[in-house]
């Protein structure tokens, strides 16, 4: 069968690459599943075979089918006989991201299907549901939703979920849907191969209502060829409606073949051609709730071109900026946690990265000063307004109202220090940077500076004469966190910031007996979390690869210790009692780099460029993937090795390459590269994080031209607090040497 051969009326879907959108929850309450991001199988999948039954699985997953599918590119495919005395079940799991709640919205479950020959009802797999809580309902039979199905076409399933019944004596929420499973039907002896796609939740009728008009076809598309994609724009179309894009290429200028889709509120495309010297045509349609198609756009071409290390370096960060750019929330102009996600939450943190993004895209040309001021006084208005506690914001707050949101369980219902000096980074070099003459300009600045004389640092002491920052407060729990900063990990830059404040500062001291401190207490609490003692009283000295690490926990650490507090403070100007920060950083980088090349887990794809180990979204949810035996699972995230450019520049240039030009086509998006991925799991994360898209963009200007290590220490309360830290006497030192 051809790549494509239904009416294009049928065409539904979205684009491979997650992008935000105001209606981007609303979309996750009704999809369960629409593509793989890895065409040889779902990884959100799961099979069990009984023989004699047979069913065709992929490393224990459901194989994906790249040629026939209903919503491009791909569709899923079960192939099966069923036996007397056999068994087989194919699952479907819900794509658990970070930060989706999977509550399903409406009272049926659609899907597609397809099959090369007639499939009679009676040869139809059962279905089965589980929700959240484990419950599990009785198999639902298909001959009374479906008599037959024809071949060669596709057909949509409709199920209602009052068919979905539970065991008794226990509850069935078909609206926490956590898997759907296809189970073996009646054991006909015959082989079967069925086609699914495009699986949902939604409201019967409503779903399908069709409009009386086509939609108006899109305007103003074009097309600009990169290195191996070409990046497409157009215009939203008019009279609204819209629910999707359609995307169609063509490699002759003659035969239009549908690639992908977007959703109707984002008018950008990348395609990933993997090539150079590659010229392709395109075309979009228009398309409303009832899957009916607008005429095409005028049609545009691009070619691919090989781009100069530096043009690479340019096209990868204008990318990134894009996430905080584009993707900010439309209220409060911050960024969002992850896309997608849950589009109310805004990260504190992430925030103060993606200004450090944004004024890196003012100096690239990405975007106009004066834009760039605007959302700058958007942000601070809405930080002004916003909850903070005694000064501090916590870790996410509501992009639409500016409360607090406790993401992290109810405790997490007050300030964030750490967060906060994240922000407050990039605040502060924002200050530097908006330094014109203008009325809005001036105000960015007056509102910055009372939002930074404004943070309690010292409130976050706990008690006038501690020893310690602390990471929360809370004014309904207190500090039941009770969560100390020590380092050597991401904490750093809320002790220089502490330091340097002008209104709530704390003693330089403190950054020896918080930060460094050589205590007992913070021995063990760096054993704890490092699972070594290597390191454990701050100084470490010992030789991992060849490489001497003067202070950090075990081989270092995740990556993201090197590059949180550095995007502002140049590590070049601290030097401690023990370590110049610029030189300790860059053996752990080169650590990182030497273990992955040693791949003592022998991971699939380590090694040649390959590198970078660091917090991220990973194949079992959020970790801080680190070079250790047992934290290592084989996740490699971009943003690792890309962030580390000031460090190892030749090969974080290796890294990139390798990302972009070999595993492009599943990692390259409209926000650059995707999280994360891991190929001994074939996994790739369906997010881009906002924690880490940024750092790749800073540091490699930083690489570039230290704009903003110079921004950030042009703050003269910064500079001073560096100083001093240098300048701690010993009898500082050494009475923390006494409380070991």
């Amino acid at each position: 069968m051809a790549r494509r051969r239904i009416p294009s009326y049928l065409v539904l879907g979205w684009l491979l690459l997650p992008t935000v959108m105001r209606a981007q929850s609303d979309y996750d309450r009704h999809i369960l599943f629409d593509h793989s991001l890895t065409p040889e199988r779902y990884f959100h999948s799961a099979g069990q075979i009984s023989a004699p039954s047979e069913l065709t699985l992929d490393r224990g997953r459901i194989p994906v089918d790249t040629v026939t599918f209903f919503t491009p590119p791909n569709a899923l495919r079960l192939e099966w006989q069923s036996a007397s005395q056999g068994y087989w079940e194919a699952t479907v799991q819900v794509n658990r991201w970070r930060n989706r709640d999977p509550v399903f919205r409406g009272d049926t479950l659609f899907f597609w299907c397809f099959s090369a020959e007639s499939l009679p009802a009676r040869a139809f797999p059962r279905l089965r549901l589980q929700d959240r809580k484990g419950v599990i309902s009785l198999p639902v039979e298909l001959d009374s939703v479906i008599q037959s199905l024809p071949a060669g076409h596709w057909t949509q399933v409709r199920v209602p979920l009052r068919l979905f019944q539970a065991p008794a004596g226990v509850e069935l929420d078909p609206h926490r849907l956590m898997a759907l499973s296809f189970l073996q039907g009646a054991a006909d002896e015959a082989g079967h191969t069925l086609l699914i796609d495009e699986i949902r939740m939604d409201g019967g009728e409503r779903a399908v209502r069709r409009d009386n008009r086509a939609p108006a076809a899109p305007a103003g598309l074009e097309a600009t060829g990169a290195d191996r994609h070409i990046e497409l724009t157009w215009q939203p179309s008019a009279g609204g409606g819209i629910e999707r894009y359609v995307v169609y290429r063509s490699l002759d200028r003659v035969h239009y073949q549908p690639i992908g889709m977007q959703r109707g509120t984002v008018h950008r495309y990348a395609d990933f051609l993997a090539a150079h010297e590659v010229r392709a045509w395109y075309k979009v349609t228009a398309s409303g709730r009832d899957y009916r198609e607008s005429p095409y756009s005028q049609p545009v071409s691009a070619t691919t071109r090989r781009l100069k290390d530096d043009e690479l370096l340019t096209m990868v960060q204008r990318a990134g900026f894009l996430y905080y750019w584009e993707g900010a929330h439309p209220v409060a102009g911050m960024a969002l946690e992850n896309i997608p996600g849950d589009d109310r939450i805004v990260a504190t943190g992430a925030s103060g990265f993606g200004i450090l993004a944004v004024l890196v895209g003012v100096e690239r040309g990405f975007v106009s000063r004066e834009d760039a001021a605007r959302r700058m006084l958007t942000i601070v208005e809405f930080l002004r307004r916003a909850d903070r506690f005694h000064g501090v914001w916590p870790h996410f707050l509501d992009g639409g109202t500016g409360k607090v949101l406790p993401v992290f369980g109810p405790r997490d219902d007050g300030g964030d220090l750490v967060e906060t000096a994240f922000l407050m980074q990039g605040l502060l070099a924002a200050r530097q940077y908006f330094n014109g003459s203008s009325d809005l300009e001036r105000r960015i600045v007056q509102i910055i500076t009372a939002l930074w004389e404004g943070v309690e640092w010292d409130w976050y002491r706990r008690d006038p004469a501690g020893d310690f920052l602390y990471w929360h407060w809370s004014p309904d729990h207190g500090w039941q966190l009770n969560h100390k900063l020590i380092g050597f990990n991401e904490t750093l830059i809320a002790y220089v910031l502490a330091i340097a404040s002008p209104t709530h500062g704390v003693p330089v001291s403190l950054y020896y007996s918080g930060w460094a401190s050589l205590s007992d207490e913070a021995a063990g609490y760096r054993r704890g979390w490092g699972g070594t003692s290597d390191g454990e009283r701050y100084v470490n000295s010992k030789t991992y690869y060849g490489i001497k690490l003067p202070v950090g926990v075990g081989r270092g650490g995740p990556l993201f210790f090197t590059h949180y507090s550095y995007l502002g403070l140049d590590p070049r100007a601290l030097r401690d009692r023990y370590t110049n920060h610029f030189e300790n950083n860059r053996a752990i980088a080169r650590i990182n780099y030497a273990y992955v090349e040693s791949n003592p887990g022998r991971f699939a794809g380590y090694g040649d460029g390959a590198w970078g180990l660091t917090a991220s979204d990973g194949p079992s949810g959020y970790r801080a993937h680190e070079p250790r035996e047992g934290v290592d699972d084989g996740t490699i995230t971009p943003t690792g090795a890309l962030a580390s450019f000031p460090y190892t520049p030749n090969e974080s240039m290796a890294a990139l390459r390798y990302f972009y030009g070999e595993l492009g086509q599943r990692l390259w998006g409209i926000y650059g590269f995707r999280d994360a991925y891991n190929l001994t799991e074939d996994w790739v994360a369906p997010i881009y994080m906002g924690l880490n898209q940024a750092p790749i963009v800073v540091m490699i200007e930083n690489y570039r031209s230290g704009l903003l290590w110079k921004l950030f220490m042009g703050n003269p309360e910064v500079r001073s607090a560096v100083e001093r830290i240098g300048q701690a006497s010993n009898r500082q030192v050494r009475s923390e040497r006494s409380k070991k």
